[in-house]
């Protein structure tokens, strides 16, 4: 009999990277929400979309094998209640919450790596006098308690670029908070979290150095890292420009981040789940800082680690429903590096031109492997986007792989260059995105 799993937000292209596991044909994928209803904002409440994903669920009338989660919140919140009603593993509500909730996933951390964590504390940005809570030192990054994608996210540099972030916030921080404070309502929150709740934010100090993030598996207590992928920024420091694999640090540097991810998930008490964890490693002072906790695999990761092991990272996140654990090691693939580029815009305009299907056709065949995603339309203005970070638009994605990086980055720059978008304000794609060197 077919094993059934069902998967969150899912689309044509997740199917591709889902059938590129091990014994695809033995499984069937069904959809879980669209991505519309549970990815970029939902407007419904949690209970209605819990009530609606049990249901859904209940439906299957095959063998239920498992539930993979592969976005961000609220699917992730969504993912261990479900997996709780129907007898699936997965990671405790109360774990998974404990890493959603960032005030909440700081204090944890603090925990078990007090030096490894940058000085924080919770704002109510609908407070009378929120200057008041502010107990860190300018500057700061402050985001929502919850949030995705640096949604939300402002470089505060003084008290007046302070109040103008926070009008920002409040009118939409609701959205995704008040998701959040349905699901902390079905767990016990202890009360050093006090009163932040999921309308509230967190201020952190300024990590600096480079980026890059862990993705594993917790198995019956079992701590695994199957992959470290580079979180590249431009130049300016503002916004993503490439997701690459394998990592390129020091192998000393990448032990150190992969042991500090065991500590901070058995002070969480998470287990049987996939998790995804966001370094700083500052090179001049040595310095190490952790940025966040995800309780996912990435799917803007499967492209590269197709590329680079000839198996998608959905590989991982199938271990915790079959109850195994998979050796990526053992895997190649075609290519010894891979990226998932973003291809910005940084000032408000409207799209007037769009590369044609004949024109992105022909580059993807002058180039084996790559696969090139126009996120935008003619006639779309860039801050009418959805799930943006506050200092960008990302109008396009481009996957490539490499046999070095160098090879790799320069045909990212070729076909960056190649693509015939044209926008109101005459400009085109702003240069310091564009990085020569890894760092």
């Amino acid at each position: 009999m077919t094993r059934q799993f069902f998967v969150f937000g899912l689309a044509p292209l997740h199917c591709e990277y889902l059938n590129a596991v091990h014994g695809a044909e033995q499984y069937q994928w069904r959809k879980l929400f669209s991505d519309d209803e549970i990815v970029w904002y939902p407007d419904r409440p949690m209970r209605e979309l819990l009530s609606e994903a049990e249901q859904t669920v209940a439906q299957c009338n095959g063998e239920l094998a498992g539930i993979i989660n592969h976005w961000d919140f609220p699917s992730s919140a969504l993912h261990p209640f479900l997996c709780r009603q129907f007898g699936l593993r997965s990671a405790s509500p109360e774990a998974v919450l404990k890493c959603e909730h960032k005030y909440w996933s700081r204090l944890e951390q603090k925990k078990a790596l007090p030096e490894w964590i940058p000085d924080f504390c919770a704002i109510d940005p609908f407070a009378k006098d929120p200057l008041s809570q502010v107990t860190i030192d300018f500057p700061f990054w402050l985001k929502p308690v919850v949030s995705h994608s640096s949604q939300l996210g402002f470089r505060i540099e003084n008290e007046r670029e302070l109040i103008q972030a926070l009008k920002v916030i409040r009118g939409d921080v609701r959205r995704l908070g008040e998701l959040l404070n349905t699901a902390l309502e079905r767990v016990s929150v202890p009360t050093e979290v006090g009163e932040v709740d999921g309308n509230w934010c967190i201020a952190e100090g300024l990590l600096k150095g480079k980026q890059c993030g862990i993705e594993g598996t917790v198995v019956n207590g079992n701590y695994y890292v199957h992959g470290i992928v580079d979180t590249v920024k431009d130049s300016r420091n503002l916004s993503f420009t490439r997701y690459e694999y394998p990592s390129v640090w020091p192998e000393y540097a990448q032990q150190k981040i992969c042991d500090a991810g065991e500590a901070l998930l058995r002070q969480i008490g998470f287990d049987n789940s996939a998790f995804g964890i966001e370094f700083f490693w500052d090179e001049e002072t040595d310095d190490f800082k952790v940025l966040e906790i995800n309780t996912r695999i990435s799917q803007s990761h499967s492209d590269q680690f197709i590329k680079v092991h000839g198996v998608s990272n959905h590989e991982a996140a199938l271990d915790i429903p079959l109850n195994r654990h998979t050796d990526f090691s053992n895997m190649r693939g075609d290519y010894q590096c891979a990226a998932k580029f973003m291809l910005r815009r940084y000032e408000d305009t409207t799209v007037t031109r769009i590369p044609t299907a004949s024109e992105i056709e022909a580059l993807q065949e002058s180039i084996p492997g790559c696969k090139i995603s126009i996120l935008v339309d003619e006639g779309t203005r860039l801050s009418d986007l959805s799930s943006q970070d506050s200092y960008s638009f990302e109008v396009a994605n481009i996957c490539l792989g490499g046999q070095s990086q160098e090879e790799m980055l320069s045909s990212y720059r070729d076909l960056a260059a190649a693509l015939h978008f044209e926008f109101s304000d005459g400009r085109g794609f702003e240069p310091f995105q564009f990085k020569s060197v890894r760092y």
